[in-house]
């Protein structure tokens, strides 16, 4: 940071480092690249750490060891004194760094789980939590109690004192670029920052070859003199404009009113259109907007309704964040990197369902979670499993009517109550954004569909009815997850219009109660029928209803029943000659 004491040393010439002058141009140089950095810049994630060795070396008091000191553009002047001790094995951003430059990375925390070996992957870096390892006085101890026990001798020997340091967000309304809304205020020598008249506004950006950031830190608008240059509005003397920009999130933190009345020409939105149209049902976004859009946007609009300008108080009725879909290995996905993945070439061998199906399946909706191409082939083999599950179908009952009338036995019963309660699953999943168990329950239901006992039912022509309506659910309920097989399948099964029009599915709640058991039928110890049947029936009901079911029946007529076994709600065996 410019004003870090160190910075000034460089600047004014008295930086005489062990290695030599050639050093100290290198340590320079860097600063002076660093400093056309934002802060929003250095703090990327994932970014490539980049630094300068400085040529010196500092003797930790507390070990007596060599330390090398390195100056790099990811520790802010803002964090503690802007000169710190780094900790790459319990530190993400200070385990890049270490491993960029190959330094010593030790490890001082055991895991919870009593790991003491090197860290070697950044999958291994933990802050939080564990017991003192290499640590001298601490080991053993705690973290935290540690980090008391570290203040108090530190202070006790004089090597420091303590301080807080309260990490304060300035808004990022200070943005060295081109680009983002002017801010309207204009600086005299005489009246100091005045604001732009209100006849004068909107400040329009003048049109620049050339926007990349200057070597001097400021905005490149600080180049264009013609725009730069004006009168005072107070005393008409000559003035200059602000060349800092408004950050992205500034014209965003109001657009969602301006979404209710795009073309209205006298007023951000009318009152009207705002009380038609808000609040806003669910504000979805990731966590970086929790600090930044988020924020930005509820403090806006509460100043708004403050001066009477909106209807609600809020501008949005409920928020739900998502998460980040990281690389293979752990990492951000980043250009510079380059472990980014190309949503193309994952289409282009997979399709364009199998990416979303493994998208929405992946993951809890709002948490962080590495890409995988080993479970996105899982993915892609449901596709296909569907895909020959619903042609399997449709070829065995070709030509049959799909709204033919079919006894409620006990093998439709047991499909239909899957049925809905697969419905019931993926509707309330879909409707509560837990997509991952949605794709799960439709997975259970393509399982119990395409599981052998059940398929080959669904083939014989006496279960017509209940295979079709079992394949039309599923396609329905594939819809939200794969757009495309859900589409074509719906035409192949004859139907009219697009599948994404036609009514959602709904479950009948007397199908989906877990108040039924099956109990299986016997003549002569050879299963013939299924029985659904209430938990408390009784021996005597069993009995009667096995014998009236049409499959265990014809194995019953003609002959003489010699004794009949009933296992309570389990078994129900016919003894025959």
């Amino acid at each position: 940071a410019p004003e870090h004491p160190f910075a000034q040393k460089v600047a004014a010439g008295q930086y005489k480092p062990a290695e030599g002058a050639s050093q100290a141009a290198k340590v320079a140089a860097y600063i002076k690249k660093t400093q056309a950095k934002s802060e929003i810049e250095r703090q990327e994630e994932g970014r490539k750490k980049t630094g300068a060795f400085t040529g010196f070396y500092v003797k930790n008091p507390l070990t007596g060891r060599d330390m090398p000191v390195w100056v790099s553009d990811f520790v802010l002047a803002g964090f503690g004194t802007g000169a710190l001790v780094g900790v790459p094995a319990h530190d993400r951003r200070d385990f890049e760094f270490a491993t960029e430059f190959g330094l010593d990375i030790v490890r001082v925390v055991k895991g919870a789980d009593g790991d003491t070996s090197p860290v070697t992957e950044i999958s291994q870096v933990q802050e939080e939590q564990g017991t003192m390892v290499n640590s001298g006085f601490l080991d053993g101890m705690d973290i935290h109690q540690a980090t008391v026990k570290m203040m108090d001798y530190m202070t006790e020997k004089g090597y420091g004192e303590r301080k807080v340091t309260y990490r304060l967000r300035d808004w990022i309304f200070s943005r060295q670029h081109y680009w983002g809304e002017p801010i309207p205020i204009i600086h005299c020598p005489k009246d100091g920052a005045v604001a732009v008249p209100a006849e004068q506004l909107p400040v329009i950006l003048p049109k620049v070859e050339h926007y990349e950031p200057t070597d001097t830190g400021e905005s490149p608008l600080a180049e264009v003199t013609d725009w730069v240059n004006t009168k005072c509005p107070t005393c008409g003397g000559p003035a200059k404009r602000e060349t800092d920009t408004m950050p992205n999130w500034a014209g965003s933190s109001w657009y969602y009113l301006r979404y209710m009345d795009a073309h209205n020409d006298e007023a951000f939105a009318s009152r009207e259109a705002m009380e038609y149209w808000g609040m806003a049902d669910l504000y979805l976004g990731g966590m970086e907007h929790t600090t930044l859009h988020l924020l930005y946007s509820r403090f806006w609009h509460q100043f708004f309704y403050d001066e009477g300008l909106v209807p609600t108080p809020e501008p949005y009725a409920a928020r739900r964040g998502q998460g980040i879909v990281l690389a293979a290995d752990g990492r951000k996905m980043s250009k510079s990197i380059g472990n980014v993945v190309n949503p193309t070439d994952i289409i282009a061998n997979y399709g364009a369902d199998t990416l979303r199906l493994y998208i929405m399946f992946m993951a809890p909706y709002d948490e962080t979670t590495p890409w995988s191409e080993e479970r996105l082939g899982g993915a892609s083999r449901f596709v296909y499993k569907v895909w020959t599950l619903a042609q399997e179908l449709m070829e065995a009952h070709n030509g049959a009517p799909k709204g033919m009338a079919q006894d409620d036995d006990a093998f439709t019963i047991l499909v239909d109550r899957t049925t809905h309660k697969a419905i019931k699953r993926v509707h309330d999943d879909l409707g509560a954004m837990h997509f991952n168990t949605a794709v799960a329950g439709l997975m259970e239901y393509v399982n119990f569909l395409s599981s052998a006992k059940t398929k080959l039912a669904l083939f014989e022509s006496a279960n017509a009815a209940v295979a079709w309506r079992s394949l039309r659910t599923l396609i329905l309920l594939l819809a939200p997850m794969t757009p495309h097989l859900a589409e074509e399948l719906w035409n192949q099964l004859g139907e009219t219009g697009s599948v994404h029009i036609a009514g959602w599915p709904k479950y009948d709640p007397n199908l989906i109660k877990d108040d039924v058991i099956t109990v299986i039928v016997q003549v002569n110890g050879k299963v013939r029928a299924n029985l659904i049947a209430a938990p408390d029936v009784t021996d005597a009901e069993l009995e009667a209803a096995a014998k009236a079911d049409p499959k265990a029946a014809k194995f019953l007529e003609g002959q003489h029943i010699v004794k009949t076994i009933v296992i309570p709600r389990k078994v129900v065996n016919f003894v025959v000659r």
